[in-house]
């Protein structure tokens, strides 16, 4: 099975219009025949994404540190829960097990876990699709960002092809379906 690997806040003080579209991606993506991967929390967005999962009958496979599971944040009702000591285990297995990744709306962990797989598919070391859901416009000023990142010459024009961004829950995964698996440009400029 497919998991798509999911990063999104943990935050409970949210819009519920947010666990609404996270819970929605989790029943999609069961419809879809995909599992779940993710950090294998029970509060905020990733709680909700999960609990959309169980409700559709899929699979959860949840990748916690320790000192969240202590505190106890971990959705027990996980098909699989890992239990991982450090923040960097935790996104390496997620990496692995991941057939793809989306990130949904949250704060500088999701922000941290993402762009770490966009270095990554930068400089060809992950090949998998890579899709931002840009909720109500959420991601709009990190696009702006990258848009910036070109116009300075930050990075090359082939850079904007290794994500994508969708609108809604139904286009993530038109998204993961359309992503060029081509290998990246060469990082590097020619200095020569």
């Amino acid at each position: 099975m497919k998991l798509l690997c999911v990063y999104c806040a943990s935050s409970d003080r949210l819009d519920p219009k947010y666990y609404a579209v996270a819970e929605e991606l989790g029943r999609q993506l069961v419809a879809r025949g995909w599992g779940l991967v993710y950090g294998g929390g029970k509060t905020g967005l990733m709680g909700a994404v999960a609990r959309g999962t169980k409700s559709a009958g899929g699979r959860v496979v949840g990748v916690i540190p320790e000192f969240m599971k202590a505190r106890e944040l971990a959705f027990d009702e996980a098909d699989e829960l890992v239990t991982v000591v450090t923040m960097r285990e935790r996104k390496l297995l997620m990496e692995t097990r991941a057939d793809a990744f989306v990130a949904l709306p949250g704060g500088f962990g999701t922000l941290e876990e993402i762009m770490e797989i966009l270095t990554l598919r930068q400089i060809n070391v992950v090949h998998k699709p890579c899709v931002f859901l840009n909720q109500d416009g959420f991601y709009d000023d990190l696009l702006r960002f990258f848009d910036r990142m070109l116009a300075e010459k930050f990075f090359k024009p082939s850079n904007l092809g290794l994500f994508r961004v969708a609108r809604d829950v139904p286009d993530i995964f038109a998204q993961i379906d359309a992503a060029a698996t081509a290998p990246a440009e060469t990082k590097w400029f020619d200095t020569r």
